[in-house]
């Protein structure tokens, strides 16, 4: 099991950037697929971004698909997503997540194993 804690999240106007962070703990993070996920008020959780254990590997959303890119640092233990041209509808709380064994596409289909609690984003119009 590994333990996700995210940051980055905050106001930001329409049109500007940020970039999340998700720094994971355990030794076997190397090894994990991991994605970024955001709920919106009064919708579901949807699927942002995937990226495989190696990096070499990225899946995205197409409402994101331009703006948004998934990078990590094994190194770190850290997953990012660099958010640019953000829009009013990216306002969400975004979660960062880690599974063993799903690829960028099935956790996109079906979600992962463990979950961060979470980071607000707000843009403004």
């Amino acid at each position: 099991q590994v333990q996700l804690v995210e940051s980055g999240g905050g106001l930001v106007q329409a049109g500007g950037s940020l970039r999340l962070s998700c720094a994971a703990s355990g030794r076997a993070f190397s090894s994990y697929t991991m994605g970024w996920f955001r709920q919106a008020p009064g919708k579901e959780r949807e699927f942002v971004a995937a990226i495989s254990w190696s990096g070499s590997r990225r899946y995205y959303a197409d409402s994101v698909k331009g703006r948004f890119t998934i990078s990590r640092d094994n190194a770190k233990n850290t997953v990012y997503l660099q958010m640019n041209s953000l829009k009013p509808e990216d306002t969400a709380v975004y979660y960062c997540g880690a599974d063993p064994r799903g690829t960028i596409a099935t956790i996109a289909q079906v979600g992962v194993g463990s979950w961060g609690q979470g980071t607000q984003v707000t843009v403004s119009s």
